[in-house]
C-alpha cells in the first residue's frame, strides 16, 4: 500500500479570497514504512501574505520572490501522489488549497481526489481521542513523537512528523516490534530459538485456591471503583 503523507503552508486561510499555497511538503509511506522518497517545493504566490500566515510559517514574499509558480512544479507533484492515499491533518484545508491551484492550471482538469483516495488524520485522531485536543502538536505530545525541531510550522517538517505520529496512532500493538529486525536471517534465529529441542520444558505454577480467591476480590475492587468496570471480569463472563 503506498501512502502520501502531505502538508501545505499557504498565504492565508481561504483559497475564495485568492490566497495560494506556498510550500507542499510530501514523504512517501510504503507497506506503512518511510522509503526515503519525498517531494518539497516553496512556491511564488504572486501575491501578498498575510502577517498572521508569516508568524506561523515565517515564510516571507522576498524568499519566494525566485520559486517557481504551481504550474511550473504540478507535473512532478502530479506524478508523485498520483493513485496513492494522501494522509493529511486536517485534510479539507489542504485540498481546498490544491484544488483551487488545479483548478487555475490549463495542464489539469481534475481534482485532488480523482487521483488520489483521502485519510484525514485529524478525523481519526478524534475518533480514538474524543473530547481531546488532537492537534498536531497535541498527538505528538500523546504518542511521544519528537517535535522540538518544529519552532515554525514547514509543510515537509510537518510532513515527516505527521507520518511519524500516523504510524505510532495506527499502530496498535505492533508498534513493540517498530524497531526490530525484519529480515529473513533474524526471523531465522528467533524461529530456531523457539523450536530447539535443547530448551527445557516449561514448568507450569498453578494458583493455589488462596491466591484464586485473592485474585476474585481484587478484580471485584476494581469494577466497583472503575466507571467502566474490569475488563477481565467482562472477559470471563460476557453477556
Amino acid at each position: 500500500m503506498r501512502q502520501i503523507v502531505l502538508d501545505t503552508e499557504t498565504t492565508g486561510l481561504d483559497p475564495a479570497q485568492g490566497h495560494r499555497v506556498i510550500e507542499i511538503g510530501c514523504v512517501e509511506l510504503e507497506d506503512r514504512k518511510l522509503t526515503g522518497n519525498r517531494f518539497q517545493c516553496y512556491l511564488n504566490p504572486d501575491r501578498e501574505i498575510d502577517a498572521a500566515a508569516i508568524e506561523v510559517h515565517g515564510i516571507t514574499p522576498q524568499f519566494l520572490a525566485d520559486k517557481p509558480r504551481f504550474a511550473q512544479i504540478e507535473k512532478e507533484f502530479l506524478e508523485f501522489v498520483n493513485g496513492a492515499e494522501l494522509v493529511i491533518h486536517n485534510a479539507p484545508f489542504d485540498l481546498g488549497f490544491l484544488n483551487h491551484e488545479l483548478r487555475k492550471s490549463a495542464l489539469q482538469d481534475k481534482s485532488m481526489g480523482d487521483m488520489c483516495s483521502v485519510l484525514d488524520s485529524l478525523l481519526l485522531a478524534r475518533e480514538k481521542h474524543p473530547g481531546q485536543r488532537n492537534s498536531l502538536d497535541a498527538l505528538c505530545k500523546r504518542y511521544d513523537v519528537d517535535n522540538t525541531q518544529r519552532q515554525l510550522h514547514g509543510a515537509l517538517l510537518d510532513a515527516e512528523i505527521l507520518a511519524d505520529v500516523y504510524l505510532a496512532m495506527t499502530s496498535g500493538q505492533t508498534s513493540m516490534l517498530l524497531h526490530e529486525e525484519h529480515n529473513e536471517e533474524s526471523i531465522s534465529r528467533r524461529r530456531a530459538k523457539s523450536s530447539s529441542d535443547d530448551r527445557p520444558s516449561l514448568v507450569v505454577k498453578k494458583a493455589t485456591d488462596e491466591e484464586l480467591l485473592a485474585h476474585k476480590e481484587r478484580l471485584k475492587e476494581i469494577s466497583e471503583e472503575s466507571e467502566q468496570g474490569c475488563l477481565w471480569l467482562n472477559l470471563e463472563n460476557p453477556q
